[in-house]
C-alpha cells in the first residue's frame, strides 16, 4: 500500500505561483511513476506532469513551460512547481503513484483558485 499526503494549494492571483507537495509512505519501493493531476469544476480529471522513478518528466501542453515537476527522494515528496498561473489552472489537483504491479495509488487533493 502507497499513501499520499497533498499540500500546498491556495488562493493566488493570475500571474502568481505556488509550489505543491507530495509526500508517499508505505511501499514507496514499489513506485514507478509520480503523476499530478487536476480536475477544474464540471471537468475531467487530466495529467498535468508526471515523473518516473529514472527522472523522466512529462507535461501536458497547457502547462508546459510554466510547470515543473520534481523529486526529492530524501523527503520522498514529489513536487509540482507552478509559475504564471492564470485562471484556467483552477481546480483540485491530485497526486497518483503507479506501483510496479500496475496499481493507482490517489492522494486527497489540494484546491487550487486563481483569480483574474
Amino acid at each position: 500500500q502507497v499513501m499520499l499526503v497533498e499540500s500546498g494549494g491556495g488562493l493566488v492571483q493570475a500571474g502568481g505561483s505556488l509550489r505543491l507537495s507530495c509526500e508517499a509512505s508505505g511501499l514507496i519501493f514499489k513506485i514507478k511513476a509520480t503523476g499530478w493531476y487536476r480536475q477544474a469544476p464540471g471537468k475531467q480529471r487530466e495529467l498535468v506532469a508526471s515523473i518516473t522513478s529514472r527522472g523522466t518528466t512529462n507535461y501536458a501542453d497547457s502547462v508546459n513551460g510554466r510547470f515543473t515537476i520534481s523529486r526529492d527522494n530524501a523527503k520522498d515528496t514529489v513536487y509540482l512547481q507552478m509559475n504564471s498561473l492564470n485562471p484556467e489552472d483552477t481546480g483540485v489537483y491530485y497526486c497518483a503513484a503507479e506501483t510496479g504491479d500496475n496499481q493507482d495509488w490517489w492522494g486527497q487533493g489540494t484546491q487550487v483558485t486563481v483569480s483574474s
